[in-house]
């Protein structure tokens, strides 16, 4: 099974969903990165609740270079199957 990048997830669920099972399962479905500009010039990343963290000289390769992290982070059978990776701005941008 691959990884796959996406923007939003949306689950249309019955009401008596057990809704702490959900949250577990889809914590170890995906992994979030927060990632930003670098103020020596290309990007940063890193991931929530794991130690990884990544860099590039641009937001392309930052995409590649974050799912090979991911790679070697995880076996195979417990690598997330879902990257999510969330540009937000440096707070010298805003």
């Amino acid at each position: 099974m691959g990884t796959h990048w996406h923007e939003e997830m949306i689950l249309s669920l019955p009401w008596n969903t057990d809704y702490n099972l959900l949250k577990a399962m889809y914590r170890e479905m995906e992994i979030l990165f927060i990632a930003w500009e670098s103020p020596e010039g290309g990007y940063e990343a890193h991931s929530l609740g794991h130690s990884i963290f990544t860099q590039a000289d641009n937001y392309e390769e930052l995409k590649a270079m974050v799912h090979d992290a991911v790679s070697c982070h995880f076996e195979e059978d417990e690598r997330p199957t879902i990257i999510r990776l969330h540009q937000v701005l440096h707070p010298r941008d805003e």
